[in-house]
């Protein structure tokens, strides 16, 4: 049935759009990481990928909601798991939907998505050391409580910068949502409380800093938006060509040349391209260069196009029965 959806809500785009799925990247030029397909069927649903700060062409991922609490080092090279690594000392995941490596090779994994349409109280973050040696192994990780000052939020993106150690959240709202910082440091003795600091004028499913801290990519299902980080006061460049599908994550290669894209299912693809700006080429893999006037895919500009809300209400359509086949906790 999965694959029944998958099908049905891409050839409702297309019809809707009349447009093809994004090209993929050329093999190449030697930089960065290449495509690549997750191939371990213990991995259904990837919601979020970070490129390894020790093992060169290893990305982290994870199932949104999984029998324990995992995450799975993949091999690009041959798409295969090499470790899987147990997270001792936190409770039940819920809705895992974000892992990024901060400073000092800190692991992050944000369990702060809401898949029933329940308004938890409070979401969690994980924070464990990444593994020098790539063996199933478990690591006990602390547990972080969150909250919003504005009250509970739907996010499947957080990112980590990678020289302040600052943890950030963005929300996930069809017409737009925010970035939430979080404190200085977060602290496992009570809550920490995230508010919003800048608006982020798309319908975001994931995000990644670049490694050196100056850019911030978002993504969502039908486009992206790359922004200057410019200390956290947010300058929009340009937008961000995806692969046509459930796109659920992005992070950038260990070297900052390439963006690495994700998407949920069975055999989840990884797309490589080129990172914007000064991280790599600023063309898209459809070619097109990026533009700071484009208006990303529901944004909050008020310029969406009448075929990018018909490819939404489609793909909320997909998305909605496919949650429904889900089995409650």
């Amino acid at each position: 049935m999965r694959a029944l959806l998958g099908v049905v809500g891409a050839s409702a785009l297309l019809l809707l759009t009349g447009a093809a799925p994004a090209a993929v990247a050329a093999d190449g030029d030697g930089k960065g990481d290449k495509d690549f397909t997750i191939e371990d069927s213990r991995i259904t649903e990837s919601s979020g990928l970070a490129a390894s700060h020790q093992h060169p062409g290893i990305y982290w991922t994870h199932n949104d909601q999984d029998t324990g609490s995992y995450i799975y080092a993949v091999d690009s090279s041959t798409g295969k798991t090499v470790a899987r690594v147990t997270l001792a000392g936190v409770g039940q995941q819920r809705d895992v939907e974000a892992i990024a490596i901060g400073p000092d090779n800190q692991i992050y994994v944000g369990d702060i998505g809401d898949n029933d349409g329940v308004s938890w109280p409070y979401v969690w973050i994980y924070q464990l050391p990444e593994p020098k040696n790539l063996t199933d192994q478990t690591i006990r990780a602390k547990q972080y409580v969150v909250k919003y000052t504005d009250g509970s939020r739907d996010a499947e993106s957080m990112i980590v910068h990678p020289k302040t150690g600052r943890v950030y959240i963005i929300d996930k709202q069809e017409d737009g949502g925010h970035l939430y910082e979080g404190p200085a440091q977060l602290s496992t003795a009570g809550t920490n409380v995230f508010k919003p600091v800048q608006p982020v004028d798309l319908w975001a499913t994931d995000a990644a800093f670049s490694p050196d801290g100056q850019q911030l990519a978002v993504r969502g299902y039908f486009g992206g938006i790359w922004y200057d980080w410019n200390g956290g006061d947010l300058k929009r460049k340009g937008r961000l060509s995806v692969p046509l599908g459930q796109g659920e994550s992005v992070t950038y290669s260990a070297d900052g040349t390439k963006l690495m894209l994700g998407s949920e299912g069975e055999g989840s693809e990884v797309v490589a391209q080129d990172a914007p700006g000064d991280g790599g080429s600023s063309k898209s893999p459809s070619g097109g260069g990026s533009s700071a006037s484009g208006d990303g895919d529901g944004g909050g500009n008020g310029t969406v196009k009448v075929g990018a809300l018909a490819v939404a209400a489609v793909v909320a359509v997909v998305l909605g029965f496919r949650r429904l086949l889900r089995p409650r906790r």
